[in-house]
């Protein structure tokens, strides 16, 4: 298998200028254009550890995010390109990187529902896995990079993907994005992290990327059971605590925070009850970070389902 890293940084670096660079991300290939020199940066920082697909795979997301013509170029923007139709206004080319990933995972969030979707950090440990549900601001991606720190498995920050029918969730691997404060609290709490470039005044603030894929098995697609769900909330000042939870409480939260569960009707109604039926539900109160992985090291040892 041959990974970005292993390829000539000119070699690829012109294949993503000009005919494409093929990556293979979770069970997905994305086709990836860009003439952006923080894209190409991002990517380089990010990806390196990402396999390149084969010539004839499939793609299933052909994506760029390019300058167009002078009027592009003289006003410093760029627009991301999905099939080549432009989904989204232009943004700012300080922004590129950043609305990259969010491309990627729109391409996966509209496009993808043969899975259950939940907007769910991922991690695992011992190959079992626990499921984040989580509104921005939680904490579920903070935490999900602190324990990519602390030798934990990333599945994902941004999605579960559930096959209908199993409580099983299938991988897909991508960098951790931070924002704002909780930037410099992942500095802080690991001064050796990897960072992608920074992108400002995005309509969520100053956004980064996480490089999240250290662990050896980072890369393997193959799914793990869900022996937990932990519905974490950052709260400063607060007591800290992981308790559990019902499940029928943690079934009707879970469903909010599923991007297709009404979509699917019986189908997602079914796959929810297997997933939440399978796994032991938590809240995870915390405001520190060392105290909430230590939570979880407790949990990965005792508290998820087999």
């Amino acid at each position: 298998m041959t990974r970005l890293r292993d390829l000539p940084a000119c070699e690829w670096q012109q294949r993503l200028s000009q005919d494409g660079l093929a990556l293979r991300v979770g069970p997905y290939v994305y086709r990836i254009r860009s003439n952006v020199p923080v894209v190409r940066e991002g990517i380089g920082a990010m990806y390196g550890d990402f396999p390149v697909a084969q010539v004839d795979d499939y793609i299933d997301f052909d994506i760029a995010l390019s300058t167009r013509g002078l009027r592009q170029r003289l006003r410093d923007e760029a627009e991301f390109i999905c099939d080549g139709v432009t989904p989204f206004e232009r943004i700012p080319l300080g922004q590129a990187y950043a609305f990259l990933e969010w491309g990627m995972n729109w391409c996966v969030a509209l496009h993808t529902n043969e899975y259950l979707k939940l907007h769910a950090a991922v991690v695992a440990r011992d190959n079992r896995a626990v499921v984040m549900p989580g509104v921005p601001g939680a904490g579920k991606s903070t935490l999900c990079a602190a324990l990519a720190l602390r030798e934990w498995r990333v599945l994902s920050d941004e999605h579960a993907m559930i096959p209908p029918g199993s409580r099983a969730t299938v991988p897909v691997y991508r960098p951790v994005s931070l924002k704002n404060e909780s930037i410099a609290k992942i500095r802080a709490f690991a001064p050796e992290a990897v960072f992608g470039p920074q992108s400002k005044e995005t309509h969520k603030g100053v956004v980064a990327h996480l490089k999240a894929d250290g662990a050896p098995d980072s890369h393997d697609t193959a799914p793990l059971p869900v022996g937990a769900l932990v519905f974490p909330s950052y709260q400063p000042g607060s007591p800290q605590r992981l308790a559990p939870r019902r499940r029928t409480e943690s079934f009707m939260l879970a469903a909010y925070h599923s991007f297709n569960y009404s979509l699917l009707g019986e189908v997602g109604f079914d796959a929810m009850r297997t997933l939440v039926a399978g796994a032991n539900c938590y809240d995870l109160q915390y405001h520190d970070l060392d105290w909430a992985v230590d939570a979880m090291h407790q949990l990965a040892d005792g508290g998820m389902r087999e």
